[in-house]
């Protein structure tokens, strides 16, 4: 097995023997202590059932681009603990967002408040799932703290991790609430749906994981290295996330379905929304802000939104989304990032949006 960073294939299967080492230990402390097993086995089951590992190996990445050589158990086991703590956060998030299913899977709140109609009616099945969820996403906060202090760091190391997620986690809860207090109530305000994007996509997929590796590796004492990371994390965060706000509403991957009018029934403050709103006429302004944000919107409502959007802002997505492609180019030409590493930046670029 190889610890190259382009080796992306090799690198998850270090990380994922991790996790299952953790959750491992997990299970037999709660079996000895005659705890219920389903705990772990629910957060065990959505930690494998998604995803391709992409802040895991970030945050290897990372490791390597602060000038990391060999990939030392410590900074794995670190690894893995930062997709913890993401996949935690999405617990939590798949819950505010009310979402049924995640990559064409139930969420935990779901799966909680199914199983739970055997003892119990509806609305006291869905208050279980809801309840399930925070607890089990708060466990999973907790265990991925746990993973961290016991990973082997030096104090240094430690302390330096510790701080990077700190920030991370201040910036996903602080991201949470900008999109809660401006869902439903959408305007032209383009500064303030980048924002929303910056702390809800950049810092916690790309930007926060590169940023603890490369302290493992020192380069927190290098501040051209943790700048040029954050030139590559913010055009390449934002790419991903204009895409799926594309996505979400026009469905050119997958079948229009529930998915799409809930985003657009809550009317979430997006930069496709807030472009729209910008550049609409007087009355094409008003129809959308009469259909999104909706809860009853249907499919014929949900249908006008989607031309109106076409012809006003998705052009603009798309340039945007163009223009920080180069910029993700230009940010790994920066000679103080290793070439090597750069490889797998790219490539990594290239796994999320193409």
């Amino acid at each position: 097995m190889t610890d190259s960073p382009l080796d992306h294939g090799a690198i998850r299967v270090r990380i994922d023997a991790a996790l299952h080492e953790f959750l491992d230990r997990k299970a037999e402390s709660a079996a000895a202590c005659r705890l219920p097993a389903d705990v772990v086995g629910a957060v065990r089951s959505f930690l494998f059932a998604r995803g391709n590992r992409i802040r895991s190996l970030f945050c290897v990445l990372g490791w390597y681009a602060g000038g990391g050589i060999e990939l030392p158990d410590a900074v794995v086991r670190t690894a893995a603990a930062v997709e913890l703590l993401h996949t935690a956060t999405l617990i939590h998030d798949d819950l505010l967002d009310d979402r049924d299913t995640r990559d064409g899977r139930p969420t935990v709140h779901r799966i909680a408040a199914d199983r739970s109609r055997r003892v119990r009616d509806g609305h006291a099945a869905e208050r279980f799932g809801a309840r399930s969820a925070i607890v089990l996403g708060d466990c999973g906060l907790g265990w991925a703290q746990e993973l961290l202090h016991g990973a082997g760091l030096s104090p240094v190391q430690s302390a330096a991790a510790a701080a990077v997620l700190d920030t991370l986690r201040t910036e996903v809860n602080y991201g949470r609430y900008l999109e809660l207090v401006t869902s439903g109530r959408p305007t032209s305000d383009l500064d303030q749906a980048l924002e929303i994007l910056r702390y809800r996509t950049v810092a916690c997929m790309v930007e926060r994981p590169l940023h603890v590796g490369a302290a493992l590796a020192d380069a927190d004492a290098d501040a051209d290295v943790m700048g040029a990371l954050t030139a590559y994390a913010c055009p390449l965060g934002e790419a991903a996330r204009l895409q799926d706000e594309l996505r979400n509403v026009f469905h050119d991957v997958e079948p229009v379905g529930q998915a799409g009018l809930q985003d657009l029934r809550e009317g979430r403050h997006t930069v496709l929304l807030a472009l729209a709103l910008r550049h609409a006429t007087p009355e094409r302004r008003d129809h959308l802000t009469g259909l999104v944000g909706n809860a009853r919107l249907d499919e014929s409502g949900a249908a006008l939104c989607r031309d109106i959007l076409s012809v006003t802002a998705r052009f603009e997505v798309e340039r945007m989304i163009g223009q920080r492609r180069m910029l993700i180019g230009t940010a790994l030409d920066d000679t103080r990032i290793p070439e090597f590493a750069a490889a797998g930046l790219r490539t990594a670029a290239d796994m999320i949006i193409g």
